[in-house]
């Protein structure tokens, strides 16, 4: 056979398998399927939806705060920034705070421990879980067992006990405050949390996670420590 028409046909089988090869990698089943039913895709797409909302009030709230900024006489700036100053310091815990919310109550489980079980103090990953839950639920602020919760809160294990902001929390009765935005919003964070099942992760610890009634007014201390930053920098007057 012609040498010329034996490069031809390998150039072109080359070429159609080539093409089969891309159709094949083309229309094969991903390597991890998504199994989610449309109701769990549903729930997914409701929480980015949440987000969404969320960031675009942020960002509304910004533009606020420019725009007063960019509309005031300059003798009034200095207002403006004071104003700013004591919304970021609430937003960062070193204010104390009042508004609606719950009090959660976590103790142990007296039916079990009358029947002779053993009761262990929470643990840091339920609790990191409810901290979690609470802020996926749209808590603004929280305190447990009196330590203020910040960015920089760490909730670990430390020699056996279970610590929040380094402060070890008590082995029972652990009290948690949350605050919301409004009354309504503390009404269904109330609900879901009673309706969830994530209190049988509790009960099998040996503990009764208690959801207190909705309130107007609760009380959040500030965070009693100075906060500690990687990468903001005090510029010192001259």
């Amino acid at each position: 056979m012609n040498m010329k028409v034996v490069t031809r046909i390998t150039i072109v089988s080359f070429i159609v398998g080539l093409m089969i090869a891309v159709q094949y990698n083309t229309v094969k089943e991903p390597s991890a399927r998504d199994t989610r039913d449309s109701w769990e895709l549903r729930q997914a797409l409701s929480e980015e939806k949440k987000r969404h909302s969320q960031l675009l009030s942020e960002i509304l709230a910004l533009n606020d705060v420019v725009n007063k900024y960019k509309n005031n006489e300059t003798e009034n700036l200095g207002d403006v920034l004071s104003n700013t100053v004591e919304h970021l310091k609430q937003e960062a815990g070193l204010l104390e705070v009042t508004g609606p919310g719950i009090t959660i109550t976590i103790s142990p489980a007296m039916e079990l421990v009358q029947s002779g079980f053993s009761i262990k103090p929470i643990s840091p990953e339920l609790l990191y879980r409810l901290v979690n839950e609470i802020n996926r639920f749209e808590g603004q602020f929280i305190e447990i067992d009196g330590q203020r919760v910040v960015h920089t809160t760490a909730i670990r294990d430390i020699n056996g006990s279970t610590t929040v902001n380094g402060i070890p929390i008590s082995k029972s009765d652990v009290e948690i405050k949350v605050i919301t935005d409004s009354y309504e919003k503390a009404e269904k964070l109330n609900n879901y949390l009673n309706i969830s099942s994530f209190r049988d992760a509790f009960y099998i610890d040996n503990l009764n996670l208690v959801i207190g009634k909705p309130e107007k007014s609760v009380t959040i201390a500030e965070y009693d420590r100075a906060l500690e930053n990687e990468f903001l920098i005090e510029q010192k007057g001259e």
